[in-house]
């Protein structure tokens, strides 16, 4: 086969055979064709589209590309969940111990935040001797025993979708609906996962901004994940506004550990960690349904089992054995912490959750580029959610920072990411909006 016929075909319209894909896909991955080749491949596809069969067949070559986990030696479920991303947004902390405790093995492999979007595997960092890519064998471990690891990307996995998605990062394809599914399930399906959750956000801080836009992806990662062969359900869920009332790395790990002690609950935070976890024990067959589901994670996260577990995980992943008794003596904090008020009293009617995430980009606690640091102490507390009533005794958030630069900076962003009004004006949106359910 030629690269460039294939290119040529897709650029007329064509549907590609599963051939023709593998061949690409293996180009890909043993650099058998060109960086032109594939971002040329790349363009047509944004323009011309793929269809079901072609997305599947893309999304499993791309899976195939490197190593597959397996996990034979476990008695339970595999299951995880995957998030598209957004700003407070810690449901990871709490959804796979609570999972654990129902039953599941949830190998939770996890990513870094990039832009104004906080990632899972910074926040894990930001506990003392916590191993994010421990060794295949220890990771097998602490599932196996824990029910729950949560880490960084181990050895070789999807290395096409590594190749494929840089180029579509320089060559503006990124936002092809198409290949954000191949790209999101060919590294979840190499997990080798049983059952998935999909957690699609909309919003000022989502990826896709429209509801709209949200629910074609959320529909095209159902139908290709089920169609790969892992049942799989999304929940269309709500970024107007910073999910959890805090956002950054150590100060989201604290508010995750609050949660599951039941000292600090964000109501919004408490729906869709519930949601995910019924939709996900249901998908795994070990709730009758989604509702019944949604009873357990109840009960697991009520009872104290979940936090029983999460301190396990931590602690066999080289955290400190008494974190979640003491994660004050752990988590740093940042030297300042400054309350910022709105210029004006009243009701936060509407909040650009992008800004707020851009916030924590200027304190040092997000990334501009990948290979950025980030800073574990810096962020943001008490933030006021829609609806919420701001004057000046109630901030719009508390800034963690390390100097006054730092904290002007945030200030900025964060009043502009707030419009103050009244009652009558405020756009407050459900947490969870949408459901779609496997398709087998």
């Amino acid at each position: 086969m030629l690269p460039q016929e294939i290119i040529r075909k897709k650029r007329e319209g064509g549907a590609l055979n599963k051939d023709e894909i593998q061949f690409f896909v293996d180009g890909i991955t043993n650099n058998g064709v060109t960086d032109a080749q594939v971002s040329s491949l790349a363009m047509a596809i944004f323009f011309q589209k793929l269809t079901l069969e072609e997305r599947i067949n893309l999304t499993l070559a791309m899976r195939n590309s490197g190593d597959i986990m397996r996990w034979d030696t476990i008695d339970a479920p595999i299951v995880d969940k995957h998030s598209t991303g957004g700003v407070g947004d810690n449901v990871s902390l709490m959804l796979a111990p609570a999972l654990a405790a129902c039953g599941a093995a949830v190998p939770m492999i996890s990513g870094r935040g990039l832009g104004h979007t906080g990632g899972t595997l910074d926040k894990m960092e930001s506990i003392p001797g916590y191993s994010a890519k421990p060794s295949n064998e220890t990771f097998l471990k602490v599932v196996k025993e824990v029910g729950c690891a949560i880490i960084g990307q181990t050895g070789n996995l999807a290395p096409a979708d590594k190749r494929f998605y840089g180029i579509r990062d320089v060559t503006a394809t990124v936002e092809s609906i198409d290949l954000i599914t191949a790209s999101i399930l060919s590294k979840k399906l190499a997990a080798g996962l049983e059952t998935l959750v999909l957690d699609v956000k909309w919003g000022t801080g989502a990826f896709m901004a429209s509801f709209e836009d949200a629910r074609a992806l959320a529909e095209s990662l159902v139908k290709v994940a089920n169609g790969a062969g892992v049942k799989t359900s999304a929940l269309i869920t709500d970024m107007n506004e910073s999910l959890a009332s805090a956002a950054g790395n150590a100060v989201e790990v604290q508010n995750a550990v609050d949660f599951l002690k039941g000292t600090h609950i964000d109501s919004r935070l408490w729906d869709i960690t519930v949601a995910q976890g019924g939709e996900a024990l249901a998908n795994a067959g070990l709730a009758a349904s989604a509702e019944a589901g949604c009873d357990a994670m109840t009960k697991a996260l009520q009872s104290g089992k979940a936090a029983e577990l999460f301190g396990k995980m931590v602690h066999q992943l080289g955290g400190p054995a008494d974190f979640m008794e003491k994660p004050e003596l752990y988590l740093e904090k940042a030297p300042m912490e400054v309350p910022i008020y709105a210029d004006t009293p009243g009701m936060v009617t509407r909040v650009n959750a992008r800004q707020v995430g851009v916030a924590v980009v200027e304190l040092g606690g997000g990334r501009v580029k990948p290979e950025d640091a980030v800073d574990p102490a810096v962020g943001l507390t008490h933030i006021a959610g829609v609806g919420t009533t701001v004057d000046s005794d109630n901030p719009i958030a508390i800034v963690h920072a390390r100097d006054e630069d730092q904290v002007a900076r945030a200030t900025v962003a964060l009043k502009a990411a707030y419009v103050i009004g009244d009652a009558a004006d405020v756009a407050e949106y459900p947490a969870v909006r949408d459901r779609i359910a496997p398709t087998v």
